[in-house]
């Protein structure tokens, strides 16, 4: 009886802290998807229950969000911006990573150690370096400027995360195919890639989120701060209320995430894998 009891006692708190973990990692969205859809008195009325629906939903904030923004182009600046991120990551950290990886002696860790300590280095210190570089490509107010200056933060970090998993490929499988007749060059591609593209949709994903997500910030902002004409000058004190649009930018915080919440949860146990391959041998 007290083994049955102690076993109750263990599912009920298992079940208990999935439910509470899951709340906390769904809340951000239910709260996202109410206020997306709550009318303008509903959201600034204090007396109302702020979790539900007060007032019949509205499409309001989403009609504004599409007929009177930029939000589309936005999204589009996202998608461009991180396909292009992606695409040079991947063509500069697979090779570096690997050939780091099978570098002799402590000369790779070395030089992995070093390349991992720039991507520690504050972006705050780099921007005017940065601006110097872009100015001289003639790439003010482009977005190509976030082409050519997200990589320079991905690059490091990815090979770094790489490389790891390069070294728990075995290097048997890569003289195998040498033997059987193909180069360095081909043994990697046709042995090391395939074995490795939980690493590689890994590398995708965080380029993805840490650039994307930069853009999507310049847009909220944009958003935050735009109000339409008829509310300047029609009060005489600061209103926050006409102000911050929080319809509209939880509805498109909401539109930006869940694909990307989609993603992650589909592809979930290969970033696992990709990020804890190289953790062991």
């Amino acid at each position: 009886m007290p083994r049955l009891a102690g076993k109750i006692v263990g599912q009920s708190s298992f079940y208990a802290a999935v439910i509470t973990l899951v709340v906390f990692a769904a809340f951000p969205f239910y709260w996202m998807l109410i206020t997306t859809f709550k009318t303008d008195g509903d959201l600034y009325n204090l007396k109302s229950i702020p979790y539900w629906f007060n007032a019949p939903p509205t499409l309001e904030h989403l009609k504004y969000l599409f007929e009177d923004t930029l939000f589309l182009q936005w999204l589009s600046n996202s998608a461009l911006i991180g396909l292009c991120v992606v695409i040079i990551t991947l063509l500069v950290a697979l090779p570096a990573g690997y050939g780091l990886a099978r570098m002799p002696g402590r000369s790779g860790e070395n030089l992995s150690i070093g390349i991992f300590l720039t991507y520690l280095v504050p972006p705050t210190l780099l921007f005017l370096p940065l601006a110097r570089v872009v100015t001289l490509l003639g790439l003010q107010d482009s977005l190509w400027a976030l082409v050519v200056v997200y990589p320079t933060f991905t690059i490091p970090f990815c090979t770094w995360l790489l490389m790891g998993f390069f070294k728990s490929v075995p290097r048997e499988i890569e003289e195998a195919a040498i033997v059987d007749g193909c180069t360095v060059v081909g043994a990697f591609v046709k042995t090391v890639l395939p074995l490795s593209v939980p690493a590689i949709l890994t590398v995708r994903d965080l380029c993805v989120h840490a650039n994307g997500a930069g853009v999507r910030v310049r847009a909220d902002l944009h958003l935050l701060f735009q109000r339409e004409a008829r509310y300047f000058g029609c009060s005489d004190r600061f209103d926050p209320r006409r102000y911050f649009l929080w319809g509209e930018l939880m509805g498109a915080a909401l539109i930006s995430s869940v694909p990307v919440a989609i993603a992650y949860n589909l592809f979930l146990d290969r970033f696992i894998s990709g990020i804890t391959g190289g953790a062991v041998k």
